[in-house]
């Protein structure tokens, strides 16, 4: 188990690694489809397969800065759109996480390429963890970003209901924003937009209706628990939390200071240089 939070030197020596891996591949957008499915997948980079899911409501647009880092260092990354947002289409009524999970692997398996390494932020990590229980052949790790302890804090979900309530005033988000979301000296107001109110409910829905049980374990795989040093879905005292469950032989975790629950969009940067780090290292 590796337990550290990402240093200037990891910094660089991840850039050179992109430096190194040589081309700056085109972004592209695609569609993939099965059974009255369509999922909107862009990708960008060539080499080993990394997956990246957005949190809860979001899509992975926002994901930009993130995936051009992870794929400048060697990587294809792929980013499926929720059901709900841009081209991807699908059932949106209860639905489960096996739902999502089976989605996810319909993108893997169309790239032929994989296993791949899953990482889910927030909401995402339910996902990526599902993906690992239903379909382990697919999946060579998963990455944790940002997400949750064990036992959610009721406190926490009712300040994320607020601020991800397009229909309440911005005055009145801009504080639960900052508090679930930002650290310290973050603007929390780039997420006053981006919330889309069904795509929320539905994954909601998969969230709360599939029992913890059977995605907690996300299976065998790898995980990598990369975490914001401010993120209140996570205090500190959690820090250890999977590797006291699962063990250090399975689990590694990251701390990146200055960031919280909203950590790719935070520090893009730091976040995809320690998800380079850690798939370099398996």
């Amino acid at each position: 188990m590796a337990i550290y939070s990402i240093t200037l030197n990891t910094a660089i020596l991840i850039a050179l690694g992109g430096l190194l891996a040589g081309t700056v591949f085109a972004r592209t957008r695609d569609v993939v489809t099965r059974d009255g499915v369509t999922i909107d997948v862009i990708a960008d980079g060539k080499g080993p397969l990394v997956v990246l899911l957005p949190s809860l409501g979001r899509d992975s647009e926002e994901f930009d800065p993130l995936a051009e880092r992870i794929a400048n260092a060697g990587f294809r990354v792929l980013r499926p759109q929720p059901r709900g947002y841009g081209r991807s289409t699908g059932p949106m009524q209860n639905l489960t996480l096996h739902d999502y999970a089976r989605d996810v692997a319909t993108v893997i398996e169309h790239e032929n390429a994989g296993p791949a390494v899953v990482a889910g932020h927030a909401f995402g990590h339910f996902v990526a963890k599902m993906t690992a229980v239903d379909y382990p052949k697919l999946v060579r790790a998963v990455v944790l970003v940002a997400a949750a302890q064990k036992k959610s804090d009721p406190e926490v979900r009712r300040m994320l209901n607020i601020a991800t309530d397009n229909s309440k005033p911005e005055a009145k988000r801009i504080p639960y924003l900052q508090k679930v979301f930002f650290a310290p000296g973050h603007d929390p107001r780039i997420w006053l937009t981006g919330f889309h109110p069904e795509v929320q409910r539905a994954e909601e829905t998969a969230r709360d209706g599939t029992p913890q049980k059977e995605y907690w374990s996300a299976g065998s795989a790898p995980l990598l628990d990369l975490q914001a040093e401010h993120d209140p879905f996570r205090p500190r005292s959690t820090k250890t939390e999977l590797v006291n469950e699962f063990g250090a032989n399975r689990v590694s975790v990251v701390v990146i200071p200055n960031a919280s629950h909203a950590l790719p969009v935070e520090l893009p940067r730091a976040t995809a240089d320690a998800i380079v780090a850690y798939i370099r290292g398996l």
